[in-house]
């Protein structure tokens, strides 16, 4: 028996009592009557939805500032209050908590589209079991049903302070949060450690790269783009005729596919250059694909392996970056992209040079496969146990049944003096 089951074994065998948020505390929202010149060189420190969202316990170190006047009434943030997302465009991302874990030190202002719940009697909260509480899925589940909406959703702070949530001995929630800290910390630390090896790798692999492809001139025939290939825009699609599910992606001004479409007009193993939006971001199909007007293509290579080309623009990236006009929407030109000068060895050197990097892609990508599965995987492991240490036998019931025969009892006792 764990440390955890011989102390609810002790303090509570007969099940932990459970109790609304609205008997535990009381909820507020967050500031209120400002305009968006209060949020310009403001004088107080500020937390955002973002904050809250991200954070199961409040980060008071990453704040933004907001203008509160001397004079000025609005609630500010105490210890062990729990902050809580008041709207969002999908109801399960609604009523997201974060907890203040540390006693605060400065005056901290809760934005407007989020809500704190305060507990009356802070002495019998751990706030860092809070922190862990209020993610689990069980109560996640009753959390999001508190939202309703259309297009976004709001919560209903009514059916939030119905919510029941369990009430262990103190010392029970100390254990738990022991635990689960640690298993948090251990996967924090091993996701920096694959981090860094991923960083090594690819700081390794571009060096590599770049050092394949430089050459010296005259050895080597180095020359402009549109000398060796023509560059080409391609062709704008409705966004009303884009599938969600198809046989050929759509790259518009990003890598990620804007959907898909019934028809291509290039080809697989074909690299591409996003001209506008994130404008020097370079691509490589291995399938047909649909190129939009805000992507740049290469046709009529001469001489000039294709997957080459592709390594070539990744070495010239940050070239083509420094010369994307910072407009509101960032462009790239085409005529900065035919000027960039392009090293020609023979087809059999650039062949071997594709082989060589297309190895080593292979090895980083394993890598950077391996190190969101790694991620979810131990993501998944916390979540199985914290599900299993939050869910509790309900002794609420139990309690409320022995009050009614204690009230019995009391009557009869008066029937019997009378």
């Amino acid at each position: 028996m764990s440390k955890i089951e011989e102390l609810i074994e002790k303090l509570c065998p007969d099940g932990v009592e459970y109790k609304t948020l609205i008997e535990l505390g009381d909820l507020f929202g967050g500031l209120t009557g400002k305009s968006k010149d209060d949020f310009k060189d403001g004088n107080a420190n500020f937390i955002s939805y973002m904050n809250v969202y991200k954070n199961p316990a409040l980060d008071l170190n990453s704040t933004e500032k907001v203008k509160i006047s001397p004079d000025e009434k609005q609630r500010v943030l105490e210890y062990c209050d729990v902050v809580f997302t008041g709207s969002s465009e999908t109801p399960d991302e609604c009523a997201i908590s974060s907890v203040v874990t540390q006693e605060p030190k400065e005056d901290y202002y809760l934005n407007s589209f989020c809500f704190i719940w305060r507990i009356k009697d802070k002495s019998i909260f751990n706030p860092d079991f809070l922190k862990h509480l209020f993610r689990s899925e069980t109560l996640r589940k009753k959390l999001s049903k508190t939202a309703s909406g259309v297009t976004r959703f709001n919560v209903s702070k009514k059916l939030m302070g119905d919510i029941d949530i369990p009430v262990p001995p103190l010392e029970i929630q100390s254990e738990i949060v022991q635990y689960l800290d640690n298993f948090t910390e251990l996967t924090a630390e091993l996701t920096a450690e694959l981090t860094a090896e991923l960083q090594a790798r690819r700081k390794q692999y571009e060096f590599y790269r770049d050092k394949l492809l430089t050459f010296e001139e005259p050895k080597i025939k180095i020359v402009k783009l549109e000398d060796v290939a023509s560059v080409v825009r391609g062709i704008r699609v409705v966004r009303s005729d884009l599938l969600k599910e198809g046989k050929f992606p759509v790259y518009q001004n990003s890598l990620t596919p804007l959907g898909f479409f019934n028809k291509s007009n290039k080809k697989a193993n074909s690299p591409f250059l996003i001209a506008a939006g994130a404008a020097g971001e370079i691509g490589y199909s291995e399938v047909d694909f649909w190129a939009a007007d805000d992507c740049f293509c290469f046709e009529n290579l001469k001489g000039l392996n294709s997957r080459y080309l592709y390594y070539i623009l990744m070495s010239k990236q940050l070239l083509l970056k420094s010369k994307v006009r910072k407009a509101s929407i960032p462009r790239l030109s085409r005529f900065d992209v035919e000027s960039l000068l392009i090293p020609i060895p023979p087809l059999e050197i650039q062949e071997r040079i594709v082989n060589v990097l297309d190895n080593f892609d292979t090895i980083c990508s394993d890598l950077g496969i391996g190190l969101p599965a790694e991620i979810e995987a131990r993501q998944k492991q916390y979540e199985y146990y914290r599900e299993k240490l939050l869910t509790f036998k309900n002794g609420s019931a139990t309690i409320f049944t022995d009050r009614q025969t204690d009230r019995q009892t009391d009557r009869q006792t008066d029937r019997q003096t009378d």
